[in-house]
């Protein structure tokens, strides 16, 4: 059974595009057609296409491995950032650092950065210091805060990412193609979809539609979440199992051993 259906997409307006004037040839295979100078895009190819990379996307998730999630855009901001978070994955919704991925270094210091001023806080130093200077820390932290927070648990480079419009995150999308990152992503009928390597055709502006992508490819991630849980929780029970037997084994042979010797003794 398919993760989204037709149906589904067709109620949240996956299926608009963009003006034909502004369309992008490489996007032709998932047009369906045309209308009053709108492409209607292939909702048939989408739930296929929303398949293949809810089905990728699981596998790694059950692998232990991080998905970056990145949409900047008002629509998808607040869907991304409740729905992600809710699976433990890192996302960005405010504005893309570059050198976020390139950079991966840097930007790990700003993070261990803002861990120092949160333990700063906590042990009291910021009380030592003047009102200038506490507030001047504050507003460092606040703009970390912002920019950084919802990767701060993001050790190192993710995965894969998913993007939410590519022409609008051509940074996130460059940055990923130059470190060999797979990319997942919307991408509507005035983008190229050359460099995503899981395409998802669909309307990228709307809510709906962005919610409709969204709730399909992260049940997936929950569902390997899970599966690695239970996989884990299957090994440990298995292990504590063997370690029983082995336990058992020593005594077991003792027992055999001291048989003969009670018979040789009753004899006597």
């Amino acid at each position: 059974m398919s993760r989204v259906s037709f149906e589904q997409l067709l109620e949240a307006g996956s299926q608009y595009g963009h003006l034909k004037r502004k369309w992008n040839p490489h996007m032709a295979p998932y047009i369906f057609a045309e209308k009053k100078g709108i492409h209607i895009i292939d909702l048939h190819k989408t739930v296929i296409k929303v398949d293949e990379a809810a089905a990728a996307m699981k596998q790694i998730a059950k692998s232990g491995k991080k998905i970056l999630f990145v949409a900047t855009k008002k629509q998808a901001k607040e869907a991304v950032a409740e729905r992600v978070k809710a699976v433990g994955m890192p996302y960005v919704t405010e504005r893309w650092s570059g050198g976020m991925l390139t950079n991966f270094a840097t930007i790990r210091k700003a993070v261990r950065k803002m861990s120092t001023i949160d333990k700063m806080e906590k042990d009291g130093t910021l009380a030592t210091m003047s009102k200038r200077e506490r507030l001047q820390v504050s507003r460092q932290r606040a703009k970390l805060e912002k920019n950084l927070g919802s990767i701060s648990d993001l050790t190192r480079i993710p995965a894969a990412i998913f993007i939410v419009d590519v022409m609008k995150e051509h940074i996130a999308l460059a940055e990923a193609k130059k470190l060999g990152i797979p990319v997942f992503a919307m991408v509507d009928t005035n983008s190229d979809p050359r460099d995503v390597d899981f395409v998802i055709p669909a309307n990228d502006d709307a809510t709906k539609s962005i919610i409709a992508v969204l709730d399909a490819v992260v049940e997936a991630v929950a569902e390997g979440l899970n599966e690695r849980k239970s996989d884990k929780a299957a090994a440990e029970e298995a292990k504590a199992a063997a370690a029983a037997k082995t336990e058992e084994a020593p005594a077991a042979e003792a027992t055999a051993e001291e048989a003969p010797a009670k018979d040789e003794e009753a004899k006597a």
